[in-house]
Formats: C-alpha cells, sequence, structure tokens
C-alpha cells in the first residue's frame, strides 16, 4: 500500500483540493466564520483559507493509478 500526503501531490492538484475544500468549510461553517469574522475583525477569505487547510486533513484520498 501506498501513503501519500498532500505535499506529495503536484500543484495543480493541490489547489484544485484546496479550493474544493474552502467551498466545503463556506457551506458547512460559513455563517459561523462570518459571525466571528465580524466580532473579530478578521478577514473572511484568511478565515476560511485557514479552515480550508485544516478540512484537509480530515479527507481520505484515493487514487487510481
Amino acid at each position: 500500500m501506498i501513503y501519500l500526503n498532500f505535499t506529495d501531490l503536484s500543484e495543480e492538484t493541490q489547489n484544485r483540493l484546496l479550493e474544493n475544500s474552502k467551498k466545503d468549510v463556506e457551506r458547512k461553517f460559513g455563517d459561523d466564520i462570518r459571525k466571528y469574522v465580524k466580532e473579530n475583525y478578521i478577514s473572511f477569505e484568511t478565515m476560511i483559507e485557514e479552515e480550508a487547510i485544516r478540512n484537509l486533513y480530515s479527507y481520505t484520498f484515493v487514487f487510481n493509478i
């Protein structure tokens, strides 16, 4: 069995997965993040990106070789 992590993937694949993760995070937690951002004067995009990166570790990657 071969184990890969996110950094072993091509830059294009990493970017695509990060964009998918951002959409997933915004769909699941968008309202809560907006509320937090409003209260703490933080950039919404920054928060989404940070949460998307954390969210990537909850994914199970399957590759066809």
